[in-house]
């Protein structure tokens, strides 16, 4: 007998003489590393992400508050810290000028938006800023003392009146300076910030940071270099980079990887009579194994190093659409290393590795003589790995959705995960005896197809495994994508009915933009207005935000809630829907709540509730109102008074007029324009939403075109076979039709149950109604899903029965 070549022989003929064998795998990984590599360098972006410092460009030593509100968890050697981005600017306290005056220079430094009477929104601070953010005199000279400003510009009155935090007052002009912004003395800056006894950052000349953290005892952060730029805007963008890198980047990577090994197995399955015919000819299990592994390590990298050409090319694609959306600062670069791309390649790699060892692990092990009756037919019990495996993931699956569905916050949204992840893994591993009960059931009707439909549930039934690698993919693509897109749909139809049911006022005067770091370019109505209006009925909202504690045990975390400071009757113009408790109590030192943050922190009517205001000023109200609407108008309600001094605009934000139009009060919205234009603050989430169920989606996709490709091209035999026996081709073609409805069908099926699991308790606990799944919406899903099952399968078909009429035997 002729000496078997070696294990890499093996492979690198293979590969040689039978290369369409591998395109399936090859597509696989390729595109397996596309999606990993990208998500890797989102993550490391988020991870070395930095702006250069502007305003403090110049300054030495910084010594500003820690802008993040954090908390310990955990004792001793477990502990942790939770950490969570301030709404607003933190502000350090001004006493600490006192402990740093002995080392050198020390400079307050304040900023905060005032109003002309033109109009015009400037950004003012002290004269000392100009130390470290230099500007030059046109004419006139600094501020002295009460009452003197200097302006930007050229020319103008001597005398003017703005409208700052601290309220409206006249000022005389005592310089102009070369670019666009007012200065006032620095005592009267820090009154006129609204906040004088905290300080956006003190700016040290002279010393060295090691001594400013020796003075400022932990009370304060001293920063230097590229920390320096204090914007929160980065934090901000490392949160959304990181989490499209860390957290979609695990789910995407799960889903890639545990495709691409699939693939892996079924390429392998499919050889089994060539590892049978090796076997009887004296192959040693050694020599599989090894064959196979050659292959892998043959094909992967090849794969992996051009799929690496994608993936910059979506990391870059996604980075920039983030950058036009506002969502990343223009001074943050992509960062592309080598680190994700060899880690990428490197999974891959390892994917390929083990999932080719256990899909070779039977013909390596079977005895030469019954290898190839072995490899006839295809092995009907279940695996005593995968099997108890699959039941597991599926009983925790079930746990993790009734734990979804009894929870309410955060604690639902991560059970929800659980929860799809977890019937995945269950549809992955129990792939056989699902596809063989599915193709029991789904196969009765096909029986009344004819010929064709009766032939194409056999099949099914037979050959569950080979059904099953089709099935998979479908599945994966239709639950993430309808959990991903459907939950966006559900919270915007009940955010959209919670605000029309909600706002009972006519009219809508917006008067500031609520983000504190956007600027002041938004200001409309100056504070007189706005105090006349109020007295004539009308109510001053300013919208912000506020942190809280949500969770128990060990799982507590920061949560940021929408809050409405209000100034008058707020029953007038917004009906927030209480459900226990009395909004006309709320007073300062109290608050009302939404159902659903009450849930999550366990409180309720009565109770006392610790925030954290916008500029992390912890604070405890009484709870006196627990209302349904907060989804839509404000999870959090409480006194402006309570707000004073603790944001940087220090004013409202909005005005509600129930009644005419005011006059004199600029841009006026109706209260259906207010509705729609408050769907521009969830654009980022539904863009982000759609387009991670795009790539994540779009992946599974090809991934299952990919897998029905390589079924139907290597039926070849089979289907050349009823041809012979006098099958016509419409008829092969009708079978192969109805197997691939069959395929849709229950990927389909358990695509949406899996999606439905998740989002019921999900949307129950964010919204506290039932899932919104637009009819159309979802219909483009499934015709999507048939028509590609449908392409994908008809296409080789046609190309193996189209060769095959040249073919007089099944080869």
């Amino acid at each position: 007998m002729p000496r078997l070549p070696r294990s890499n022989g093996l492979a690198r003929a293979v590969l040689r003489f039978r290369p369409a064998a591998f395109a399936g795998t090859f597509v696989s990984l390729f595109l397996a590393v596309a999606i990993v590599s990208a998500c890797g360098i989102l993550l490391e972006t988020g991870a070395r992400a930095s702006t250069p410092p502007t305003r403090y460009a110049q300054a030495p030593v910084v010594v500003a508050a820690d802008q993040q509100a954090r908390l310990q968890m955990g004792r001793g050697d477990g502990a942790y810290e939770v950490a969570a981005q301030l709404p607003d600017r933190a502000r350090v306290d001004a006493a600490l000028l006192e402990r740093l005056a002995p080392l050198g220079r020390a400079v307050p430094d304040v900023v905060f938006p005032v109003r002309d009477g033109a109009g015009r929104a400037l950004d003012a601070s002290g004269w000392g800023s100009t130390a470290f953010s230099p500007m030059e005199l046109r004419a006139g000279r600094a501020p002295a003392g009460p009452g003197e400003v200097v302006l930007g510009g050229a020319d103008g009155p001597d005398r003017v009146t703005l409208d700052t935090p601290a309220g409206a007052r006249e000022f005389r002009v005592v310089g102009r300076a070369d670019r666009a912004g007012a200065w006032f003395a620095d005592t009267e800056a820090r009154i006129l910030s609204g906040h004088p006894d905290g300080l956006d950052a003190i700016v040290l000349f002279g010393a060295d940071a090691a001594q400013a953290r020796a003075a400022v005892d932990g009370r304060a952060q001293v920063l230097t270099g590229d920390a320096r730029a204090l914007d929160a805007r980065l934090t901000g963008a490392q949160e959304v980079l990181t989490g499209l890198g860390g957290s979609f980047g695990g789910i995407a990577t799960l889903v890639a990887v545990f495709t691409a090994a699939g693939t892996v197995a079924l390429s392998v399955a499919q050889r089994s009579r060539e590892f049978a015919l090796l076997r009887a000819v004296g192959a040693t299990p050694r020599q599989i194994r090894r064959t196979v592994a050659t292959e892998a390590l043959l094909v992967a990298p090849v794969a992996g190093v051009l799929g690496c050409v994608p993936g910059i090319a979506l990391a870059s694609w996604w980075f920039g659409q983030l950058k036009a959306k506002g969502a990343v600062p223009a001074a943050v670069d992509l960062v592309v290393s080598w680190i994700p791309l060899v880690s990428a390649v490197g999974l891959g790699l390892a994917a390929a590795l083990i999932a080719g060892w256990a899909a070779s692990r039977r013909p390596a092990r079977i005895r030469p003589g019954r290898a190839l009756a072995a490899a006839a037919v295809e092995r009907l019990r279940p695996g005593w790995i995968r099997t108890p495996l699959g039941l597991a993931a599926l009983a925790g699956g079930a746990a993790c959705a009734s734990l979804a569905a009894t929870s309410s916050g955060p604690d639902a949204a991560n059970a929800a995960l659980g929860v799809v992840m977890l019937f995945m893994l269950a549809v992955a591993l129990l792939g056989p005896l699902i596809a063989r009960a599915c193709a029991t059931v789904f196969g009765l009707p096909l029986r009344a197809g004819g010929a064709s439909g009766e032939l194409a549930a056999a099949n099914s039934r037979t050959h569950a495994r080979r059904l099953a690698s089709a099935i998979t993919p479908i599945v994966l693509a239709m639950a993430f994508s309808s959990t991903l897109v459907f939950l966006h749909t559900s919270e915007d139809r009940a955010v959209r009915q919670q605000q029309e049911a909600g706002l009972l006022a006519d009219h809508v005067v917006p008067l500031a933009g609520a983000d504190p770091h956007a600027g002041a370019d938004r200001l409309s109505a100056d504070r007189a207005s706005v105090d006349r209006a109020v007295a004539d009925g009308a109510v001053a909202l300013t919208r912000t935000s506020v942190l809280t504690v949500v969770g128990s045990g060990g799982d507590r975390t920061f949560h940021t809630a929408s809050a409405q400071g209000v100034t008058g009757d707020l029953a007038k113009v917004e009906d927030l829907g209480v459900r226990s408790g009395d909004l006309s109590r709320l007073a300062p030192g109290t608050v009302a709540i939404d159902r659903t943050l009450a849930e999550a922190t366990h409180t309720g009517t009565g109770d006392r509730i610790g925030l954290r205001l916008p500029d992390g000023a912890p604070v405890t109200p009484e709870i006196v109102a627990v209302y349904t609407r907060g989804l839509g108008l404000g999870e959090v309600t409480l006194p402006a008074a309570d707000l004073a001094g603790h944001t940087t605009a220090g004013r409202p934000t909005e005005l509600l007029v129930r009644g005419p139009a005011p006059e004199g009060l600029g841009p006026v919205l109706s209260a259906a324009d207010w509705t729609s234009a408050q769907s521009v603050d969830r654009e980022l989430n539904a863009w982000a939403n759609t387009t991670m169920a795009s790539v994540l989606g779009g992946f599974a996709a090809v991934a299952a075109a990919n897998t029905l490709v390589m079924t139907v091209l290597d039926r070849r035999r089979e289907l050349r076979m009823l041809r012979l026996i006098g099958s016509t081709r419409r008829q092969v073609l009708r079978m192969l039709y109805w197997e691939a409805l069959l395929v849709s069908g229950t990927g389909i099926a358990l695509g949406s149950a899996i999606a439905l699991a998740t989002l019921t308790p999900l949307t129950k606990a964010m919204t506290g109604t039932a899932p919104y799944v637009p009819p159309l919406l979802y219909g483009s899903f499934v015709a999507a899903a048939i028509t590609l099952t449908l392409a994908a399968t008809a296409l080789p078909a046609r190309r193996v029965l189209h060769l095959g009429r040249t073919s007089p035997t099944p080869t």
